[in-house]
């Protein structure tokens, strides 16, 4: 007979207190243990997604969660994917497909419809696996919510999870957050929760040992662990909110590094295309909101975005866009990736009203594009060549928009070419994908992980270090293929300072 999957579900007292990744880090600690285990979360909204090898679209948290555990992930594991649009609430994914567009208080009431399918893709992880990592959403006791909740203590009850609250001890009152969060708890959610992770500790623990009896008097439940923060530990972070709320300070640029300049669109999504560039030595990357002069700088990229129209307004109405063409105009070099390599077109146009109210908004015109965005979304995962220089590139294409070359597209100095051919991995025929300008300065494509390729990423910089006079390098930091060992490091950091096995215990393995 089956034995009944075992459970942990890591909840939180609030948004970016480290849920993802302490689900990611039991999910390697658990794999390393001998047992099959995957991640799941009913519900994530994050506009930083991925698609699987079934052509889903989840959340990039369940990716890495997947990773940890050693396996492909899958739509199952985040069957709920919302993804913030400008003025128009949320594009609802379910179970990998665009399932329509909702305002909040519209998704709210339909949360109840969508249990079927979350319990649906749990019962067949279920099914093929031993443990289950569940990640809850936001703070778990916001009581407004409880009603239609699917994602928290909701979850938790359906499946019989035992809960470990973790809570932030970085962002101050850590008491506050865990004895409040007790004291909002229903009697059946108190009896859920059996215990507690205090995460992103600074200093010296002996100097918290007072605080860590404090709250197990008060609550009568166990701290599991105090996590120290770490800093030398490269996980993708679960969304763009470091991104957004200017917590990377801006670094002056240096004469011998290449200097690279991503333009933080207010709906940047997918911002881990940049994550290899943050891996090489040689590369200082700085996230821009605010519009300035950009002539220090190597390379400017317009990440993806989930609003691509209403951030193509943002950038004249800041001012940006004099300073990108102005860029450009001296020589500049540019990458445009999904969203802004729509951007770096002269036309979008929404005639369906899929992003805006606006039917149409001009681009940068760096490239002779245009794009219509359209009701059905790609998503597909792809590899191919660059047509220019050569190197081989593999990567996946989430898009709402078609983007075509306009009739009138020669420029003035004939130079624009397509950028890569590419196709589905062991399938055909190919297609062309991106444009080419100004002798390889702008460049634009719909492949997210473009960077991510090792060859055309050591090429490509390459160029630009001849250019600046610097020495080039053999070859590419191993930026995502070394992630595996970063998950090894993350558990062990996990195992020195949580009690795992009074864990183990808990969760009846």
């Amino acid at each position: 007979m089956t034995q009944p999957v075992k459970t942990i579900m890591l909840l939180g007292t609030g948004s970016d207190v480290g849920k993802s990744i302490a689900a990611a880090a039991f999910c390697r600690i658990l794999k390393r243990r001998g047992f099959k285990v995957a991640p799941f979360k009913a519900q994530n909204m994050s506009n930083n997604s991925f698609v699987t090898v079934e052509g889903g679209e989840i959340g990039r948290a369940q990716v890495v969660q997947a990773e940890a555990a050693g396996l492909l992930p899958s739509s199952d594991m985040n069957p709920v994917l919302l993804k913030p649009t400008s003025g128009l609430g949320s594009q609802v994914v379910v179970q990998g497909r665009v399932y329509g567009q909702m305002q909040a208080a519209e998704y709210h009431h339909s949360k109840k419809r969508l249990v079927g399918a979350v319990m649906e893709s749990f019962h067949r992880l279920a099914s093929r696996f031993e443990v289950i990592v569940i990640e809850g959403a936001g703070s778990c006791v916001e009581i407004n919510l409880r009603a239609n909740d699917i994602v928290n203590f909701a979850m938790a009850r359906r499946v019989q999870a035992p809960c470990l609250l973790v809570a932030d001890i970085d962002r101050g009152g850590v008491f506050a957050q865990i004895i409040g969060a007790m004291t909002l708890m229903t009697r059946r959610e108190k009896e859920l929760t059996r215990g507690f992770i205090i995460n992103k500790f600074r200093g010296d623990p002996a100097l918290f040992e007072d605080g860590v009896r404090m709250i197990e008097q008060r609550t009568r439940r166990p701290i599991f662990g105090v996590v120290p923060f770490y800093e030398r530990i490269f996980i993708d972070p679960e969304d763009s909110v470091a991104v957004q709320t200017d917590k990377r300070p801006i670094r002056p640029t240096r004469p011998d590094h290449l200097n690279v300049a991503v333009v933080r669109l207010p709906g940047i999504s997918n911002f881990t295309d940049m994550e290899a560039l943050e891996r090489e030595p040689d590369v200082l990357l700085n996230y821009l909101f605010r519009p300035d002069r950009l002539d220090s700088y190597d390379l400017v990229i317009l990440p993806g975005t989930k609003n691509t129209i209403e951030d193509a307004v943002w950038l004249k109405r800041s001012r940006w866009s004099r300073w990108i063409l102005d860029y450009a105009a001296r020589g500049g070099s540019i990458i445009g990736l999904c969203g802004g390599y729509q951007i770096l077109g002269r036309h979008i146009y929404d005639p369906l009203g899929v992003e805006s109210t606006r039917k149409r908004v001009s681009g940068l015109g760096l490239l002779p594009v245009s794009t219509t965005l359209e009701g059905d979304k790609v998503l597909r995962r792809v590899t191919g060549v660059d047509l220019v220089s050569g190197p081989r590139v593999q990567g996946y294409e989430i898009h709402m928009g078609r983007t075509m070359r306009d009739e009138d597209g020669d420029r003035a100095d004939g130079s624009a070419t397509p950028l890569l051919k590419i196709r589905r991995p062991g399938e055909g025929p190919a297609w062309e994908d991106g444009w080419s300008a100004d002798g390889g300065r702008v460049l634009g494509t719909y492949v997210h992980g473009l960077l991510d390729s090792p060859a055309w990423r050591k090429d490509y910089l390459n160029r630009l270090r001849r250019a600046k006079g610097l020495a080039e390098r053999k070859q590419s930091a191993p930026a995502r293929r070394a992630r595996f060992h970063q998950y090894d490091l993350l558990a062990d950091h996990f195992e020195a300072h949580v009690d795992v096995p009074a864990i183990l215990e808990v969760m009846g393995l």
